[in-house]
Order: C-alpha cells, then sequence, then structure tokens
C-alpha cells in the first residue's frame, strides 16, 4: 500500500444583514406549486426543521423521573457558557436586532456568524468570525500566542486575556464562570441523591466537583465505569471544534439520555472486536501499535434535551468519548448512539436526499439499518488507529492543531466503512453491504452540507473529492449519482491509509496541504447540492425540548 499512498499525495498537489431581501422560493417536488416570497432570514430558518424530543419514559423509576428535570435544568446552563465561548455577550447582540427570524437565527447559531455557510455573517455590522472564536484576544497571532510565556498555556480548560498593560495571561474556566458552574455543581450533587445505580451517583459526584476546578479525568474514569446506568448525562466542556485557531480550547455542552435497554443489548458485543480490527487496519504495522481499550461500551439512547456547543449548527447523532488520550487507551471509550435524533435526521433529511441525487437503481440501499450502523461504527472507529505520534510530537491531536478534529471525523468515517466491511465478512453483520456503501455515500451528501466551518462538513468534502478522484462512484447525466461497489472499497482502504499516515507522522504541513487540495466544493458539485435546498429539504434540525416536551 506504501507506493500507493505516495501516488496519492503526488496525485493531491495537482488539485488544486439584509432580512429585507426577497427570494422566490419552489417546490421542486410539486409541480403545481405556488411561488412564494420569503425574506433571506427566512431562507436561512428553512434550513432547519424541527424536531420533538421524545422518549418513553414508562421504564423509568419514581427517582428517575425526579432526577430528569434535574439533569435538564443542569444541561440547559451550557447553552450560556458556550454562547460566551463562541460570541460573548449574546444578549447585548440581540437587543440591537428588531427583527425576530434574525433574533431566531442569532440563537440557533449562538452568535451573529451562519455555521451551515461557513461562518457567514448574517447581522449587518459584524465581520468574519475570529478563527479562535471568544477563547482568544481577537488581535492576537498565533505566533504571539506561541512565543507568550502563560500559567497552563496547552490547557483546554482556560481562555487567552490580555492585561492592563496587553501582556496575554490566562483565565481557568472554573474562575471565568465561577457563578455558574456552582450551580450546575449543586444540580449535579442533587441529582446524585436521587441516584439507585451506584456507577451514576458516583459519576454525579466526581462531575458535580470537576466543574468546580476543571479537573476531568477521575469523572472521566467513573463514567466510564457505568455500566447499569438507565439516565445518563454528558456535560462540562468537552469537544474543541469551535477552536478553529488551534483546535486545543474546550467548548461547554450538555446532553440528557435515556438508554434504550433492548438496542443497547444487541449491540455490546461489537466492541469486543476492537483489538482484532486495529491489528487488520490498512496501514503498515508502526501506525497500529497502541492497543485501544476493550472495557468499552456500545449503546443506543433517547436524546432527550441538546445544549451549548452540541446544539448548534449541525446537530451531533452520536457521541464517543471522553476525549483524554490517557482515559482511551486505559479504559477504551463509551459509544452512545442517539436513535431517535437518528432516525429524524434519516426520515427528514437523507431519505429526501437519496431522491434527488442517487441513481433509482440504487435508491433500495437507502436504510434506516445502514445509516444507524454507518454511524454506530464511525463512533467506535474513533477508537482505532493512532493517539500518540510516533516521531515525538506529542499526541496527533496537539500535533495537527486545527486540522486535527477534521481529519479525525475523516478518519472515524471511513474506518467505520472499514469495520462495516470486516464484520461482514466474518459474518457478524447480515445486511447487503451496498446498502451501507449507497447509504455511505448519501451520507457525505447530507455532511458535506454542513459546510467548512463544521469538522464534520470539511471531512466529507475530502472524502467526496477523495472518492471522486478514485472512481468510487460516478455521476450520471441526469445529475444522480450511482456507487462502483469494488472502486469504493478500494478507496476505501487508500484513504484510511493516507489519514492514519498523516496523523502517525504528526504531519501538520502536510495536512494543511491536504485539506487544501481536498477540502472544498467544486462548481459541479455545489449546483447538485442548491438542488436540495430548491427543493426544500432541510440541511439539519432543531429540536422542541424540555421538560414540558416529555410530559414532566
Amino acid at each position: 500500500m506504501k507506493n500507493t499512498f505516495v501516488a496519492i499525495l503526488a496525485m493531491a498537489v495537482l488539485w488544486s444583514c439584509k432580512e429585507d431581501v426577497n427570494k422566490t422560493v419552489i417546490d421542486a417536488n410539486n409541480d403545481n406549486a405556488i411561488k412564494t416570497e420569503k425574506t433571506e432570514m427566512q431562507t436561512n430558518l428553512d434550513k432547519y426543521v424541527s424536531v420533538k424530543l421524545t422518549s418513553d419514559l414508562s421504564a423509568l423509576t419514581e427517582n428517575e423521573r425526579k432526577m430528569l428535570p434535574i439533569l435538564i435544568k443542569a444541561a440547559d446552563k451550557m447553552n450560556a457558557l458556550f454562547a460566551y465561548e463562541a460570541y460573548g455577550d449574546v444578549n447585548k447582540l440581540l437587543e440591537t436586532i428588531e427583527d425576530e427570524d434574525t433574533r431566531k437565527y442569532v440563537k440557533i447559531n449562538y452568535g451573529p456568524w451562519d455555521r451551515l455557510a461557513n461562518n457567514k455573517p448574517f447581522v449587518v455590522g459584524v465581520g468574519e468570525k475570529p478563527k479562535g472564536a471568544n477563547f482568544y484576544p481577537k488581535d492576537m497571532t498565533k505566533e504571539e500566542f506561541e512565543g507568550a510565556e502563560m500559567e497552563n498555556k496547552s490547557s483546554i480548560y482556560n481562555f487567552v486575556r490580555r492585561d492592563g498593560k496587553g501582556k496575554l495571561h490566562t483565565i481557568p474556566y472554573h474562575e471565568q464562570f465561577e457563578k455558574e458552574v456552582k450551580e450546575v455543581s449543586d444540580l449535579l450533587l442533587e441529582a446524585s441523591t436521587l441516584a439507585e445505580d451506584s456507577g451514576l451517583k458516583t459519576y454525579l459526584e466526581l462531575r458535580s466537583k470537576a466543574l468546580l476546578d476543571d479537573e476531568y479525568q477521575a469523572s472521566d474514569y467513573a463514567w466510564m465505569d457505568m455500566k447499569n446506568n438507565t439516565l445518563d448525562v454528558v456535560i462540562g466542556p468537552i469537544e474543541t471544534y469551535e477552536d478553529q485557531l488551534f483546535g486545543n480550547k474546550a467548548a461547554h455542552e450538555g446532553y440528557v439520555l435515556i438508554k434504550d435497554q433492548a438496542w443497547s443489548k444487541r449491540l455490546e458485543k461489537f466492541s469486543s472486536f476492537l483489538p482484532e480490527l486495529q491489528k487488520g487496519l490498512p496501514v503498515a504495522e508502526k501506525y497500529k501499535q497502541e492497543k485501544p481499550g476493550t472495557d468499552s461500551d456500545l449503546n443506543a439512547y433517547d436524546v432527550v434535551f441538546y445544549a451549548g456547543d452540541c446544539n448548534s449548527g449541525s446537530k451531533t447523532i452520536a457521541i464517543n468519548l471522553p476525549n483524554d488520550e490517557e482515559v482511551q487507551l486505559k479504559k477504551g471509550t463509551r459509544r452512545l448512539q442517539l436513535k431517535n435524533a437518528m432516525k429524524a435526521k434519516f426520515d427528514k433529511i437523507l431519505l429526501p436526499i437519496s431522491v434527488v441525487l442517487i441513481d433509482p437503481s440504487q435508491r433500495k440501499h437507502i436504510t434506516f439499518d445502514a445509516f444507524f450502523a454507518n454511524t454506530m461504527f464511525h463512533e467506535v472507529a474513533h477508537g482505532l488507529g493512532i493517539k500518540n505520534t510516533i516521531t515525538g510530537k506529542g499526541t496527533v491531536r496537539t500535533a495537527l492543531k486545527e486540522h486535527a478534529s477534521a481529519l479525525e471525523e475523516g478518519k472515524a468515517d471511513i474506518l467505520g466503512l472499514y469495520m462495516v466491511q470486516q464484520l461482514h465478512a466474518k459474518g457478524e453483520l447480515k445486511e447487503d453491504l451496498k446498502d451501507n456503501m449507497v447509504t455511505f455515500m448519501a451520507g457525505i451528501f447530507r455532511s458535506v452540507r454542513f459546510g467548512a466551518s463544521s469538522a464534520h462538513g470539511k471531512a466529507n468534502m475530502i472524502r467526496f473529492n477523495f472518492f471522486k478522484q478514485m472512481g468510487a462512484f460516478s455521476r450520471n447525466d441526469d445529475g444522480t449519482y450511482i456507487v462502483n461497489f469494488q472502486k469504493m472499497e478500494f478507496a476505501m482502504e487508500t484513504l484510511s491509509e493516507v489519514i492514519l499516515n498523516y496523523q502517525g507522522d504528526g504531519d501538520y504541513e502536510g495536512v494543511g496541504n491536504f485539506v487544501t487540495n481536498y477540502g472544498s466544493i467544486a462548481e459541479e458539485l455545489q449546483k447538485d447540492l442548491d438542488r436540495l435546498s430548491e427543493a426544500n429539504i432541510p440541511v439539519d434540525v432543531v429540536f422542541e425540548q424540555g421538560t414540558s416536551v416529555l410530559g414532566l
């Protein structure tokens, strides 16, 4: 495969506020549709479809029903913290906006930049979004940061600010948000008194403490040790996607979850295959020497509340945590499939996309089971590959900086499909592998619409262009796409090798060139994506959620 890798790299080098503006919108699925005039902001809001987040609460105990509103209240407080991290004082911004549709869009985006349009500003007078969001001074350069002497400058849990003399210094999250995290901490302690599962009780107690000092590892281990809990909450500063300057600062978010015990039982066996699949990765031995933790859970949940980072722009439909590399190597990770949110996106977005862009002969291969499996093994695949560079450059995340998230998401996507292929070969998956491949192709169209400001969107742009170059699919004259199954398997193995080499080498410059060469949307693809908008197919979802929606 090494010669193939070199050849691919060689080929890569050659790749080189307006609320009063009206637009005419036509429903492409209805020839008799009446033309309607919409403002640009109404068109923006139409990128999202509203979904109610509900779940069957009948299996919950009395204590669990009492605990659920407390967890939702705690998670809800992540919204304000993330808004500050993403923009600053969003409430002050909202006071300057009279148009109600624009106000709604600010709330969806946690600021004045459109997350589904590469962070394009949509409020008059607002400039480009700083790459470092509100984690750093807006006038700070990379060189200034790298040359500055600051306490815990590499921590993912602090802000960088200037003092009165302009010198850079850090402020820990628990100091910046002292009042807010104390309130969240108290709520988690209150919930812990109702916990009947000892693992959940311990986790809530330790997470409560971690919010007060930004020492999260103990609570991460406790979260990994939970096995039998029905309720779950993921809360705190977690993902680093929002920091597009260095990809280092973690942003606050919260999920409240109810485990689907029946579905989880069906999934529990797959994590045991990780060591064997690691050994079989299509890459040189030195890039797969790490042993993935086998104490990993793979479960299905109904998510009943999103807040903060995970609720901004494109919404998460599966979780793979914790991100702490030490915890991952010792314990593995937990993979949470958000089944109800996943089903909503499949029904309201993926199926309609397939009608427009997938060849009619292959539409039968678009199935929810394949979508669920592809998403599930994406999360499992985060545990494969390598976490620490083999070149002495530290962790992959620190070596690749702002490119780390997009490359990691791309790795998980492609190795997820690799896992599906391998498990089919072992007879562990019985469905038609073609279902996974065609659904995977439709999923590229779904996710590439998130734009380059999303790590997932960028990863899908890269994969579309790479697969196109490898002949994994072709475009028909009518604008539909058809998968070449044999070539897709080869492209999958080749791209896996490319990404794993970049990660293992910690090749920051090489990854930057790779993203530049493959991470853009060509004019033809953009026209096809525009057809999805013309057909009124939403890009993502917004949620009706909370205690009232759940009937509590």
